[in-house]
């Protein structure tokens, strides 16, 4: 890896954490997708054990502050009925007595947790086999000062979960024009399921489909071109993320089964997030 300072996904202080009833553990985890990242061994908490509230308690403390400005923060309950009992909670946490002035600050910390969550990715099956749904993903690094941000935070929170998780195939969210938009993009294909999500509580939400390829992650580091551009190729028309107008006509052609599209996940990352964007078809 390449681009910045990654010794902290060595450290001793830092390690990630699996945030999952019993039930549901793995019984080969990161056998799907090669990847040599992760080296420090889990955590592992039981969140139907009561004495791991305090610890949940640290998880939605984190979320609720990460996602207060957007209006969509996880209530309590939906954190368990839709992610501890279904599915998979993963993360990286760091040794309490370790963090820096500004967690402490901005997130909040409880001296008798030994760890402190610091970031925070759920994903939960679907009735399809093999496929996930991304249902939550945020860091501390959006709330620390920027000298205290880990480097890649996000981008290896979500890459531990579906390494670990073993995860084909994961559906997500994402509002365009959302820089969040660029994390999502960089872990295989990407499928536009919806372009116009009236449903959602933000009608401007696209719904995408990634086939896990765990050979393009380090692309995030290297910054190199499209290498899965040459699967592609671009249809006679783009979309628009600044016009609500572009976005339903391109729903529409996916409502009309004339897809699947994709886009391509290097112009997404090196256009500004308002620019309009080719729209792609796999080639024959």
């Amino acid at each position: 890896m390449s681009g910045g300072d990654m010794s902290w996904l060595d450290s001793e202080n830092i390690r990630p954490y699996i945030f999952m009833r019993k039930e549901n553990l793995f019984a080969q985890p990161g056998s799907h997708t090669k990847c040599d990242w992760f080296k420090n061994q889990p955590l592992y908490r039981n969140p139907l054990h009561m004495d791991q509230k305090a610890f949940a308690d640290q998880i939605l403390n984190l979320e609720s502050k990460a996602f207060q400005h957007s209006g969509m923060p996880m209530p309590r309950w939906v954190f368990y009925d839709c992610a501890i009992m279904p599915g998979f909670v993963c993360g990286f946490a760091q040794r309490t007595e370790t963090l820096p002035k500004s967690y402490l600050e901005q997130v909040g910390i409880d001296p008798d947790l030994d760890w402190t969550p610091l970031s925070l990715f759920i994903i939960i099956p679907t009735v399809r086999r093999g496929e996930w749904v991304a249902h939550n993903l945020c860091t501390a690094n959006s709330l620390t000062d920027k000298r205290d941000h880990l480097y890649a935070l996000g981008f290896l929170t979500k890459a531990f979960g579906l390494w670990y998780g073993n995860v084909e195939i994961l559906c997500g969210f994402a509002q365009w024009q959302s820089p969040s938009i660029r994390l999502h993009s960089h872990y295989g294909s990407f499928e536009i399921l919806t372009a116009y999500t009236p449903i959602h509580s933000h009608a401007r939400t696209l719904t995408y489909r990634t086939i896990i390829n765990g050979a393009y992650w380090p692309t995030f580091f290297t910054k190199d071109g499209d290498e899965l551009n040459a699967r592609y190729a671009a249809t006679d028309f783009s979309v628009d993320p600044r016009s609500e107008h572009s976005l339903i006509s391109f729903q529409r052609r996916l409502e009309r089964d004339e897809g699947p599209f994709f886009l391509n996940p290097h112009e997404i990352r090196t256009r500004p997030l308002d620019a309009p964007l080719k729209v792609y078809r796999l080639k024959g």
